[in-house]
């Protein structure tokens, strides 16, 4: 635009008279000397952001596989948490941030975890005493948790994902064993097993 305002102060009172007169005639030589002038810079940015993006891509590709963090993948919090329960996926979760040095996020994770078991406990009750709990709203109550866990943690606290995938079948399988061994001993139990199965029919009566 310097160069412009020169070119204009070098004009006569007659000629700037003119081209204030008839200024459309000057319009599109006025719109090409400024981004003749422009062009420069937006050229020197444009190539900057080019250079950053690429350093970053080849520093992420020359990373080897063997470096990379061994975390649980989202899927499998995703699996563990809908199947276990949502405390099960938030400790998955906290073992992924432990292994990259996110102290301050687990302490984060497992606060939002225990004010939402205690709200989830006073909506759960609530839903008894209306008759409108059942199985599957049990299981929607917890699907925005869950969600949390891969749309709001994840991106803020992991942070990648490029990692080594670590097997979270086997702890999966592992609770499952224990719960059906739980389950197992409760049931053995006479009076225990009586008194959940007068609880059942007491829910399935007043639904």
């Amino acid at each position: 635009m310097e160069d412009y305002a020169a070119k204009m102060a070098l004009k006569t009172d007659a000629a700037l008279r003119e081209y204030v007169m008839g200024h459309a005639q000057y319009r599109e030589d006025a719109v090409l000397a400024a981004l003749d002038e422009l062009r420069p810079p937006l050229e020197a940015v444009v190539r900057e952001q080019q250079a950053t993006a690429a350093a970053q891509a080849s520093a992420e590709a020359e990373v080897p596989d063997e470096d990379l963090p061994r975390l649980y993948s989202p899927a499998g919090i995703i699996v563990v948490s809908a199947t276990l329960s949502v405390v099960a996926g938030a400790i998955l979760l906290a073992m992924n941030m432990y292994r990259l040095g996110r102290g301050s996020a687990i302490l984060r994770l497992f606060s939002v975890v225990a004010a939402y078991l205690v709200v989830r406990m006073f909506l759960v009750k609530w839903l008894l005493a209306q008759h409108f709990l059942s199985l599957s709203l049990a299981f929607l109550i917890d699907i925005p948790l869950i969600l949390s866990y891969i749309w709001w943690f994840w991106p803020r606290y992991i942070g990648t994902y490029k990692f080594q995938p670590r097997n979270w079948a086997l702890p999966l399988g592992g609770c499952l064993l224990l719960l059906m061994g739980l389950t197992y001993l409760v049931m053995s139990n006479p009076e225990t097993a009586k008194k959940m199965q007068q609880q059942l029919e007491q829910i399935q009566r007043s639904r």
